[in-house]
């Protein structure tokens, strides 16, 4: 015997039951709970930020909107 765990969208896991009951086996469903939402530090909340704004830039470049600048222009402003 082996068991099998899925992970149902609640709009089709009504659907997903009949099917399953309609089977000479058990069922047995259990609710999942949400992931608990974590607590960012100041700083751990400002490295997302700035890592969402990196990305959102990269996106622009990629379709054309804005010209990020090389590593060589980077090193040469430094």
């Amino acid at each position: 015997m082996r068991q099998i765990l899925l992970t149902v969208p609640d709009e089709q896991y009504a659907f997903l039951m009949k099917v399953l009951k309609s089977f000479a086996f058990e069922v047995e469903a259990k609710p999942v709970r949400a992931p608990k939402e974590k607590k960012l530090t100041p700083a751990q909340q400002e490295w997302v930020d700035e890592m969402k704004e990196a990305l959102e830039q990269v996106e622009l470049h990629q379709q054309g909107k804005i010209k990020l600048r090389s590593l060589d222009e980077l090193i040469d402003e430094l």
